[in-house]
C-alpha cells in the first residue's frame, strides 16, 4: 500500500522545488545589494514558513 502513495509524494517534492526555484528568481530579482542576495536566499528556502507566518497575522490583526 505504501508504493501507491510514492507517486504523490515525488509530486509533492517536485512542486515544493519548483516553488524554491521560482521564490529564489524572484527575491534574487529584488535584491541589491551583497547581504540582499544571501537573505534572498534564505528567503527562498523558507518562503512556505513566511507565507503561512504572514498568513495568520492577517487573519488574527
Amino acid at each position: 500500500m505504501g508504493e501507491r502513495n510514492a507517486g504523490a509524494t515525488a509530486g509533492g517534492g517536485a512542486i515544493y522545488g519548483l516553488g524554491i526555484l521560482g521564490a529564489w528568481v524572484y527575491f534574487w530579482q529584488q535584491a541589491d545589494g551583497f547581504w540582499e542576495y544571501v537573505w534572498a536566499i534564505v528567503q527562498g528556502i523558507f518562503w512556505p514558513a513566511f507565507m503561512v507566518y504572514e498568513g495568520f497575522a492577517a487573519l488574527g490583526g
